[in-house]
């Protein structure tokens, strides 16, 4: 697959949207007003998968303090086990790591065993359980992982 891997924009954000509620059940998708948002917070960092004309994947994560925290990984279905996912989480890791951030969270179902399994490959570990954490009625795991820490550009913004 040919992939090309840019920050979103504020015009992917109908695609965007679409995705998430693709991905994800009602509920636990986010609104599109969520989603807007989270991609226009000032510590917002997000990668965004293209392949040919289309939106296979994104990710956003925030920062602030050193810390980070991974909001939503999304990967159209029909392009998952692809690498997709990891090349997102590297890019936004990297970035975050840039910015000062050496510890990262996130919450993932824990009934999601794929998901589960991605996150455990990519470094993270489950430190809680966190109970009826989506819609009320189902537990998820806190994850974390420590980045190692990275030099910052001179010209990159804090």
């Amino acid at each position: 697959m040919n992939l090309t891997l840019r920050p979103a924009r504020p015009e992917d954000l109908d695609a965007l949207w679409q995705l998430d509620r693709d991905c994800y059940p009602r509920g636990i998708a986010y609104t599109r007003r969520d989603l807007r948002d989270f991609l226009t917070h000032p510590e917002a960092l997000s990668q965004v998968a293209w392949s040919g004309k289309e939106i296979v994947g994104f990710l956003i994560g925030l920062y602030h303090d050193g810390q980070g925290h991974i909001i939503t990984a999304d990967v159209r279905a029909s392009a998952r086990r692809q690498g997709i996912a990891s090349a997102l989480l590297r890019g936004v890791e990297s970035e975050m790591g840039a910015r000062g951030v050496t510890v990262v969270e996130l919450e993932t179902a824990t009934n999601n065993a794929a998901g589960i399994a991605f996150w455990k490959r990519s470094g993270y570990q489950i430190v809680a359980v966190v109970p009826r954490y989506y819609l009320r009625r189902i537990d998820a795991y806190l994850m974390f992982k420590r980045l190692r820490p990275s030099v910052v550009p001179a010209d990159l913004p804090r």
